[in-house]
């Protein structure tokens, strides 16, 4: 009977956890309109990069493959709905045949980067697909000659916005005397998509596949031993983590309206990276926090950081950009200091370092 109450008490709680939850996604775009439709655009970016962060989550928190190339995923998906859905080729196809269109793309692209690392780890892995993350944008940049595919440094502009029914996500819509703006319905939509990608890593995660990964990362060598196909394991890696990067490249280019290759700097990667390492390799929780913390907090300082200025010493001191990649950089330090597992790490994570310490 005690066991009884207490799985229908922890029921509850579960139910009242996630209704919270759902209420608290549904007040977040009202809530930052209140500061401004710029504000809900970084909400925005902040579930696109939850996007990315799963998908390199796969790669590095699952698989254990250092990849500091990811962001030639996410140019793949992005420049694929804008060739898709633009006037540069003339074509305008739908957004739910581009977007898994691209996911596939960079699924192929994901494996033709982990085909030729199989043997390669560590360090050498980590140039290889650096290397091939600076290819990708150098291509994107260079490849309006002969033939105009990219438009160059240029980009590509008057990208479709993504619509259903010809209901557009670009325009603001009044529904029940209730007015709701482009960034606002895009929310929506990202809010839907993240969803249903957390589903899909949740599930990866408990499988044979995603155990697989586990064995991998902790020791590849009895990985094999144990009858695992660690070349296949490693290429499913690879591909499934870029097709989250297509996926969360075509919404932003719908959510732009414009791309160009200065979007995807080696920066980007390496902002990626430290999402899923700041919040905790191979969980899920924990990346997510990670994404959403270091897409906002810098922002946060870039707006904060002038007017503290002004109200302390009455005027600019040092230029908001430069103390704002500071103090970014110094919170980083900090938390790799004094939590290295993540600010939210799985509990066999951080049982490992505990174990690695003593």
């Amino acid at each position: 009977m005690n066991d009884r109450l207490r799985k229908s008490a922890a029921w509850r709680q579960h139910w009242v956890g996630l209704l919270l939850v759902g209420a608290t996604l549904l007040a977040v775009p009202f809530i930052a309109a209140l500061g401004g439709q710029a504000w809900v655009r970084i909400a925005n970016f902040a579930i696109l990069y939850v996007f990315l962060a799963l998908g390199l989550n796969i790669v590095v928190g699952y698989a254990g493959l250092l990849d500091l190339g990811y962001v030639a995923f996410y140019a793949v998906g992005a420049y694929t709905y804008a060739l898709l859905a633009s006037p540069h080729f003339g074509i305008h196809l739908p957004f739910w045949v581009i977007l898994p269109f691209g996911a596939a793309l960079a699924c192929i692209f994901g494996v033709l980067l982990g085909a030729p690392t199989l043997k390669l780890r560590g360090d050498y892995l980590a140039i290889v697909t650096l290397g091939f993350g600076e290819i990708i944008r150098i291509f994107m940049n260079n490849l309006n000659a002969p033939i105009n595919v990219t438009n160059g440094a240029q980009g590509i502009t008057l990208i479709d916005p993504i619509r259903i029914a010809g209901f557009s996500f670009a325009d603001t819509t009044n529904i029940l005397g209730l007015t709701i703006s482009g960034p606002q319905k895009y929310y929506f939509f990202l809010v839907a998509l993240a969803i249903a990608i957390i589903i899909i890593n949740v599930r990866l995660q408990d499988s044979r596949i995603g155990r697989a990964w586990q064995a991998i990362r902790e020791d590849e060598v009895a990985a094999k031993a144990c009858g695992i196909n660690t070349r296949n394991i490693k290429l499913l890696a690879f591909a499934m983590g870029a097709s989250f990067g297509g996926i969360a490249g075509g919404v932003f280019s719908a959510m732009q309206g414009f791309v160009s290759p200065e979007s995807f700097s080696l920066m980007e990667s390496i902002t990626i990276l430290a999402m899923v390492v700041l919040g905790g390799m191979g969980h899920i929780p924990g990346v997510i926090l990670g994404a959403v913390l270091l897409t906002g907090l810098p922002e946060a300082l870039r707006y904060g950081i002038e007017p503290l200025q002004r109200a302390l010493f009455g005027r600019m001191i040092i230029d908001p950009e430069s103390l704002r990649m500071l103090v970014f950089g110094l919170a980083l330090v900090l938390v790799m200091r004094f939590r290295p597992a993540g600010l939210w790490p799985s509990s066999q994570r951080r049982r490992e370092l505990t174990e690695s310490t003593d």
